[in-house]
């Protein structure tokens, strides 16, 4: 059973060898892995097969011999005819080459037009490709040679975004890919470069923008203060107070030139669009903006302006000696922030509101400051008017700009008060010249035309004077009229000041009222004052002088009419100021011409005692002499004149009552003594002035005493009179060697 099942086992290998199907390794590995002497038996098996298939094959050849053998037969027959087929053959194919020779010639010409062809076609759909991306980028060459750098940048991005990704597989696109970014540095180098040209030319021509914007604000506000000049003008026309008019002729032909100079300067005036070529910033920061650095483009800008901000501030050492100096400063700055306004409007973050507000109001301290320094050197009211007059310009213009000006008004207050100093230095130098032209006598008229003449010129009233006859005289001197005229054109130049400073009436009247008080007060005072300290000024001039300032003093109810005219203030307003007028120098002049009455009769009195014509004095004319100095000084002290303190006026005889106390008590140890000491009891008593008088006296007591040398007293007084005479030519003549 076992044998069996073995010989199935080998049977089966066999048949699994023969079906080349499976793997035979694992096959024959089963034949030998499973007991002893498979091999063999295995082998024997497999020789039996062989042997079996062998008869089989040789059946099988046994069976188709005689159909080999007739095939074989068949084919030697044939043989001839193959042969013969052979050469047809190669005959018809020799033929056949020859003749397809040129056809094959035309076909490869035909194959290869079809691949140009083919070719040709495919270069024209790549050209048709590229064609596009070369046409940007020529168009970019085009807008770099043009300085369309704007532009170029468009076409750069339509470049890279649109059309390079069509055709970036070819050579020439990688080397224009490469170059943009170069092109790029380029724009961004020519644009700065742009702007940076740009900034200068602001820099140069800032005056000749700010001109034309300061030109364009008073172009704007000429109109409005005509129309105000006129409502004044009619206000006040044919206003008379007591003959005193206010001078409309000169308003209407103000007016008139007003006028005619806006019309000639209204197609004149250009704006700062026209003067400015403001593309370069325009062009810069689009440029910046597409290459997204529009920060950087900013952070410059607003660094160079703030640089040049602080250049167009300096203004220049001797600005305060013209007017030109002051409008150059003021072009310049004006021209500074009108094309920083305009740059705040036309582009969108380039400067802010804040920006400019800042730069403003360090600009606007460094303003202050500048003026406030340079103001202070003008002495000539005319060029302080003139800065007023640029200043009110200045601020209105760059407050229609938009740019607060409130600290420049306050300014102008504060040169106003300059302004009046120095109208009040010019005017006292009129009042000296009035004065020294002043003869200090009633002014004569001879006829009714001189008279009118003078009252013209002079508010004075008087019936009597009035009724009198050809040739009658006026109280006052010629300096009176002069005067008046003069303190009315002070307010005329005040008033100048006072005007388009944007204040009210009252305020303008009251500005009006106080400086004239102190043109008043204080200048008219003080010229008075001078003049009547004067040596030339006698009694007779000082009674004239008293009756110009009562005068004077009366007509400052005209003056403050006169204000009112201009000003349309009433008087019964509760704050208006009134005019002090000189009510106070009245008190001063009575003062002085007192004082100088009192001198110039001690000096007399003195002149009279050491007069060279006197050869001669006794003691009795002296002691006489002295009653009448005591009499004067009872009149000093009995305070004639009110409001002088102390024995001041008293002062006025010391050096008569030292002399004269000297003579009547005969101190002269005391006074030789104490000589030089300055609690000297004598100290104003003059060696020379004792010794002259002494000498007088020694010669009287020589020649009217003729038996004093035989009275003791007489002549031990003689002996002592030479002996201070000895003494006080030894102290004059060492005073003399001494100087």
């Amino acid at each position: 059973m076992l044998e069996e099942e073995t010989d199935q086992t080998y049977e089966n290998v066999l048949a699994e060898i023969q079906s080349f199907e499976l793997p035979i390794e694992a096959t024959l590995r089963s034949v030998y892995d499973d007991q002893p002497n498979a091999h063999k038996k295995f082998m024997e098996k497999l020789d039996a097969c062989i042997r079996n298939h062998d008869k089989e094959i040789e059946k099988m050849c046994n069976f188709h011999h005689q159909g080999f053998v007739d095939a074989i037969t068949e084919l030697l027959k044939v043989r001839t005819d193959a042969e013969k087929l052979k050469v047809q053959v190669t005959d018809t194919n020799r033929r056949f080459q020859d003749a397809g020779k040129e056809v094959i010639v035309h076909t490869e010409d035909i194959i290869r037009c079809r691949i140009q062809q083919r070719n040709i076609t495919t270069v024209v759909e790549k050209l048709q490709l590229c064609l596009p991306v070369l046409e940007m980028y020529s168009k970019l060459k085009e807008q770099m040679s043009a300085k369309r750098y704007y532009s170029a940048l468009k076409t750069m991005e339509q470049l890279e975004n649109v059309y390079f990704p069509w055709v970036s597989q070819y050579r020439f696109c990688q080397l224009m890919i490469e170059n943009l970014p170069k092109l790029r540095e380029d724009i961004k180098e020519i644009s700065m470069s742009d702007l940076k040209d740009f900034l200068e030319s602001i820099r140069k021509h800032s005056d000749k923008i700010g001109e034309t914007a300061m030109k364009q604000a008073q172009h704007q506000k000429t109109f409005s203060v005509s129309l105000q000049k006129q409502n004044k003008m009619k206000f006040g026309k044919n206003m008379y107070i007591n003959r005193d008019r206010i001078p409309e002729e000169r308003n209407e032909t103000v007016l008139k030139h007003s006028l005619e100079e806006e019309d000639e300067n209204e197609e004149e005036v250009l704006t700062v669009q026209d003067l400015v070529d403001f593309s370069p910033v325009y062009r810069c920061l689009h440029i910046y903006s597409v290459l997204g650095d529009e920060e950087t483009f900013e952070n410059y800008y607003r660094k160079q302006r703030k640089k040049q901000a602080r250049l167009v501030l300096q203004p220049q050492s001797n600005m305060h000696e013209t007017v030109d100096g002051y409008r150059r400063y003021f072009t310049q700055i004006v021209g500074f922030f009108v094309v920083e306004d305009h740059i705040l409007h036309v582009t969108q973050g380039l400067v802010t509101r804040a920006y400019t507000d800042e730069l403003w109001n360090m600009a606007l301290s460094k303003i202050i400051a500048v003026l406030r320094a340079h103001s202070s050197y003008c002495t000539d009211p005319d060029l302080v008017l003139e800065l007023k007059n640029l200043i009110v310009i200045f601020a209105d213009t760059l407050q229609g700009y938009g740019f607060p000006v409130n600290r420049l008004f306050d300014l102008l207050f504060e040169i106003r008060d300059q302004y009046n100093e120095t109208l009040l230095k010019k005017w006292a130098g009129v009042f000296r010249d009035i004065f020294e032209e002043d003869n200090y006598s009633p002014i004569p008229v001879v006829n009714e035309e001189e008279y009118k003449i003078v009252i013209s010129k002079f508010p004075f009233q008087d019936p009597d004077l009035e009724k009198q006859s050809f040739p009658k005289k006026f109280p006052m001197s010629q300096s009176v009229p002069h005067i008046y005229i003069q303190v009315k054109e002070f307010i005329y130049a005040s008033l100048k000041f006072s005007e388009s400073l944007h204040r009210s009436s009252t305020e303008i009247d009251d500005m009006l009222r106080k400086s004239t008080n102190l043109l008043l007060t204080r200048t008219l005072s003080s010229c008075l004052l001078n003049l009547i300290r004067k040596p030339h000024i006698g009694l007779t001039e000082l009674v004239q002088i008293i009756i110009n300032t009562t005068h004077l003093e009366q007509a400052c109810k005209y003056l403050e009419d006169f204000i009112t005219n201009i000003t349309n203030i009433s008087q019964e307003t509760v704050h208006t100021t009134r005019l002090y007028g000189l009510s106070t120098f009245k008190g001063k002049v009575a003062q002085t011409a007192c004082m100088s009455a009192c001198q110039h009769l001690s000096t007399s009195l003195m002149q009279m005692l050491l007069d060279s014509e006197l050869k001669q004095i006794s003691m009795g004319a002296v002691q006489q002499f002295n009653l009448d100095v005591i009499q004067c000084e009872l009149f000093a002290s009995s305070e004639p004149v009110p409001g002088f303190q102390g024995d001041t006026l008293q002062l006025a005889f010391i050096d008569l009552r030292q002399l004269l106390d000297l003579f009547m008590v005969w101190d002269w140890s005391t006074y030789l003594a104490d000589y030089g000491q300055p609690a000297s009891k004598y100290l104003r008593v003059n060696p020379n002035t004792a010794l002259t008088l002494l000498e007088k006296m020694k010669d009287t007591s020589k020649k009217n005493n003729i038996f004093a040398q035989f009275r003791k007293n007489d002549r031990d007084k003689q002996k002592l009179i030479e002996t201070v005479v000895k003494q006080l030519r030894s102290l004059v003549n060492g005073m003399s060697q001494h100087m």
